[in-house]
């Protein structure tokens, strides 16, 4: 697909719990597109300390998040200077907007709606926009429809040109869990039919059974099933670098930015529309 200056697509990573390998997923994710030619962003959007964005990033100068105050006009170039830099082969970077303040700076007010984080990632002109977002998908389902409300899921989802990837550990226990957030989110009428599934191993080897099963079903009713197979690498080390990681973990995450665009491309049309832009505000003479 090719991606001009006015394409901005959505992929909010979502989990219905932790320990879905949701950050990992968010970053093989945006490291794809970048090399698929698409300029990247991934969107921090956990508080610090429950975040591993910070230490991937650390050492940077990116002023980021704090950087960017909420009350002010912000430029393009403000946004930009405050997002870290990944790199991937050396000749594919993506960026990174997260708070890599110390530890004990007081924590920051980020903001709940996706409509916000969604203008910032504008401001900055990406086309391309990964959000790793820490709410569990199911709880959120349940509460918003209890009270009545739109949760920040059907919030994520319903973004223009959003494609969701929902994330969950290859084990009995995360498929069950998964099998739960997809009820809810089938229950809610949210766009399974343009949602890619991932499911993240946690040991090396075949799939169990009741994992191959829950695929199977799971196939269904999502977009596409990805298998993000096991990698010691990041276990042991996180994604504090990506250049070791295996070969079979690199083709995994192609397919899944494969997955992502056919999704896309199946709702909206190849090449995707240019993404909306606010009208201009009136102006106001002096009086």
């Amino acid at each position: 697909m090719a991606f001009s200056s006015g394409i901005r697509l959505v992929t909010p990573v979502m989990a219905a719990t932790g320990g879905s390998g949701r950050s990992t997923v968010a970053d093989l994710l945006a490291e794809r597109m970048a090399a698929a030619g698409a300029s990247t962003v991934v969107l921090d959007t956990a508080p610090r300390l429950s975040s591993p964005w910070p230490s991937w990033t650390a050492g940077q100068q990116a002023g980021g998040l704090a950087a960017l105050p909420p009350d002010r006009p912000l430029t393009r170039s403000q946004v930009r200077r405050a997002a870290s830099v990944r790199s991937g082969d050396g000749s594919t970077d993506w960026q990174v907007l997260t708070d890599g303040r110390d530890w004990h700076s007081p924590p920051l007010a980020l903001p709940q709606a996706p409509a916000a984080w969604l203008q910032l990632a504008a401001i900055g002109g990406w086309q391309c926009v990964v959000a790793d977002t820490p709410h569990p998908v199911a709880h959120d389902v349940l509460e918003s429809r209890c009270a009545g409300q739109a949760g920040r899921s059907r919030s994520w989802c319903e973004l223009p040109y959003a494609v969701p990837v929902l994330c969950a550990s290859a084990t009995a226990g995360g498929v069950q869990a998964l099998q739960q957030a997809v009820m809810a989110l089938h229950a809610d009428g949210m766009p399974l039919q343009r949602t890619v599934v991932v499911l993240t191993s946690l040991t090396d080897g075949r799939l169990p059974a009741v994992v191959r099963a829950g695929a199977t079903m799971l196939s269904a009713r999502a977009a596409a099933v990805v298998h993000l197979p096991y990698d010691p690498h990041i276990r042991a080390h996180g994604l504090r670098t990506v250049s070791r990681l295996r070969s079979r973990t690199r083709a995994a995450a192609g397919r899944l930015s494969q997955e992502v665009l056919a999704a896309a491309g199946a709702s909206w049309g190849t090449p995707l529309p240019d993404a909306p832009r606010p009208a201009p505000l009136a102006v106001v003479s002096p009086s």
